[in-house]
């Protein structure tokens, strides 16, 4: 089973993505994760993605999908993903679309998360205050 988790920031995409890869045995898809892993790598790719973040640049499409592909291939992970707030737009919708096409995979279930602002406000700030005291 494959599903996507949509929300805001601070809505709880990841917390909920969690749950469910416990619960359903799955793997969790986190572009942000797959992002900063490129990076610790020092592969090409890391490099092309710190060089958008310090041109103060979204990191290419071309790049999130190229690494998206991996995942959606890999034969363990193949109809056990849990998309954490991929796709964001869509050109990437579209990737994901004919990804999921190739590898003959489909998204079973969408959740959208809906969270009031004031909540979003709430945990974004406790975020930040944690972020403060860890450094």
């Amino acid at each position: 089973m494959n599903i996507i988790i949509f929300g805001p920031p601070g809505a709880g995409k990841g917390t909920q993505a969690k749950n469910l890869v416990k619960k359903l045995n799955s793997f969790q898809v986190s572009t942000g994760d797959m992002l900063r892993e490129e990076i610790k790598k020092d592969s090409e790719i890391g490099k092309k993605i710190i060089n958008n973040m310090n041109n103060g640049k979204f990191v290419e499409d071309e790049i999130v999908n190229k690494l998206l592909e991996k995942t959606i291939f890999d034969e363990k992970k193949m109809n056990k993903l849990i998309f954490d707030g991929y796709p964001r737009t869509i050109n990437q919708a579209k990737n994901l679309e004919s990804l999921l096409i190739k590898s003959n995979q489909k998204i079973d279930f969408i959740f959208f998360l809906n969270v009031n602002k004031e909540a979003i406000i709430k945990r974004i700030e406790k975020r930040k205050i944690l972020e403060k005291k860890i450094r």
